[in-house]
């Protein structure tokens, strides 16, 4: 995929919940702090109604808000604006993976089994899959390449309970479900491999037919950093704002709600701005 040069990105959300009783939630709806400087705009969580909120950096480095919602009609929304530079994820051919005793401590947790990624359960499958390829970038493209090709995508597949396990017998899933499985496979090759969640608009290909949601792809520890890669969509992408990580799903739910909270409307954006407004937007 080619660049399409620095360009700003209009991203936000508008997600109702009906609340029966008082109920404390965690959300996790901001730009990760590593993208904090892109930002063109204000990157506020509005509560309606209002409610005190208190944001906190979580163990994996997100950023949270928790606030009381009462009874009620709940609305988190936002809108704001941020930069990118246009350019596709990036690739690194010849990037090795780093013996574990190498690792830096903060990428081991990302080798464990955790909720969604049975790490024990795939140690042979994993080596009689990917274990005599080359180490290094092409073996998680490999796996990547793998779980693309044999697994069905299908918002009517989607379950919460799903693990990487039941995606590898039944052959099928949703976003999440695609990273889950890849995630588990580099983990039990003995690669760090986190989860990852945040925008991915239609940028620089065809718009999908399905509404837009927030998407779900993961990144793995090779030679010395964390890269992009995606199961689900198999290709360097344009314009992808990463909003936090975990070791899975589990890790970066959109919102936790401690108690009943009925989610009644969702609505998510990600766009490239028109030349002119991002051009007001710049100023």
């Amino acid at each position: 995929m080619h660049s399409i040069g620095p360009m700003i990105q209009r991203i936000g959300y508008d997600i109702q919940f009906e609340i029966p009783a008082p109920v404390a939630i965690v959300a996790l709806l901001s730009v990760h702090p590593s993208r904090v400087g892109d930002l063109r705009a204000p990157d506020e969580l509005r509560v309606e109604p209002a409610a005190q909120v208190e944001s906190y950096i979580d163990s994996f480095g997100n950023r949270c808000t928790r606030f009381v919602a009462q009874p009620g009609t709940l609305r988190l929304s936002n809108s704001t604006l941020i930069h990118d530079s246009g350019l596709a994820d990036p690739v690194s051919p010849y990037a090795r993976e780093v013996p574990v005793q190498e690792l830096p401590h903060d990428a081991l947790r990302y080798l464990y089994n955790s909720r969604y990624c049975e790490v024990d359960r795939f140690a042979v499958i994993a080596t009689e899959l990917f274990g005599g390829l080359p180490r290094g970038w092409s073996r998680v493209q490999a796996v990547c390449d793998w779980v693309h090709s044999r697994i069905r995508f299908g918002y009517e597949y989607a379950r919460p309970t799903k693990t990487a396990l039941d995606v590898y017998t039944e052959g099928f899933g949703v976003c999440r479900d695609f990273q889950h499985l890849a995630v588990t496979m580099c983990r039990a090759l003995h690669i760090p491999a986190r989860y990852a969640t945040g925008y991915l608009g239609d940028i620089g290909v065809p718009a999908a037919p399905s509404p837009m949601d927030f998407s779900a792809w993961f990144e793995a520890y090779l030679e010395d950093r964390w890269w992009t890669f995606d199961a689900r969509h198999n290709q360097p992408r344009i314009g992808r704002v990463l909003m936090a990580t975990g070791r899975d799903a589990s890790d970066v739910a959109m919102t936790t709600s401690f108690g009943m909270a009925n989610l009644k409307h969702f609505t998510v954006v990600s766009e490239q701005l028109p030349q002119g407004q991002a051009n007001s937007a710049w100023g």
